[in-house]
């Protein structure tokens, strides 16, 4: 099943001729990830959901491999498999929620220095990732959901059209009973940000990244005296959100 959020060139039609029998979904308008996932899952009654972004590639093991892991955790409602760089390097998937002071520490320092304690901690430095473990949230470029635990929570938040997506269904699963494991029986390959412009992205993405990491915030971490946070909060958000963008224009120059 593809959903085709209006695209303007002719990769659909390229990968419908090459893949036979694949359903496809053309919205007229760019929906965004979350409602266009959610149109998707409603089109099926399959047992499992597997939601992929059309800037990865399936690179070891199956989706069969990816659903056996499942089943063996009947708890799990969220799978996510071993993500790699385009040069096969290992990318972080598998994190921790980050406390407001790593979340806030690993925003700013590691825009000059991405070595830094609070992203080891947030990104969980010290293991390797060839092990299987439970974590707090995965990477949303590649996720497995049971359809009981898709529904159990009402799939994704459509408050989060684009980032931040995979971060809230985790937190709402996990608030659930249900759990989160990462597997290296699966491995696949994501080049980061093709989708959306990589450092070059339109502006009005990086409005909408910080606008749905503060939603996140707001919605998940801003509990009891956090709430004085907030604008404070926010007004990081947005200077981190601009300072990146900055970088990644003078960088591409």
């Amino acid at each position: 099943m593809v959903i085709d959020n209006d695209s303007r060139d002719d990769s659909l039609d390229a990968g419908l001729a090459a893949a036979p029998g694949t359903r496809v979904i053309r919205n007229p308008t760019n929906r965004y990830l979350s409602p266009a996932w959610n149109q998707g899952a409603a089109s099926t009654d399959a047992p499992y959901l597997l939601f992929l972004n059309p800037d990865t590639e399936w690179f070891h093991g199956s989706i069969d491999d990816l659903i056996r892991v499942a089943k063996t955790h009947p708890r799990a409602g969220l799978l996510g498999p071993m993500v790699r760089n385009p040069d096969g390097t290992v990318y972080a998937s598998g994190r921790r929620f980050p406390s407001l002071v790593d979340g806030l520490g690993h925003a700013f320092v590691s825009l000059v220095r991405p070595d830094n304690a609070f992203t080891r901690r947030y990104r969980m430095d010290g293991w390797d990732r060839t092990t299987e473990r439970e974590v707090d949230w995965v990477s949303g470029c590649c996720m497995l959901l049971p359809r009981a635990a898709y529904d159990a929570v009402g799939g994704f938040d459509e408050r989060f059209p684009l980032y931040a997506e995979e971060l809230d269904i985790a937190t709402r699963l996990r608030d659930a009973g249900w759990s989160v494991v990462f597997t290296p029986e699966v491995e696949i390959t994501h080049a980061v940000g093709v989708s959306t412009g990589g450092d070059r992205r339109p502006h009005r993405l990086v409005v909408m990244h910080s606008t749905s990491l503060y939603r996140y915030y707001a919605t998940h971490r801003a509990k009891g005296w956090r709430r004085v946070t907030l604008p404070v909060v926010w007004a990081a958000l947005r200077a981190r959100a601009e300072i990146a963008w900055a970088i990644g224009r003078v960088t591409h120059r």
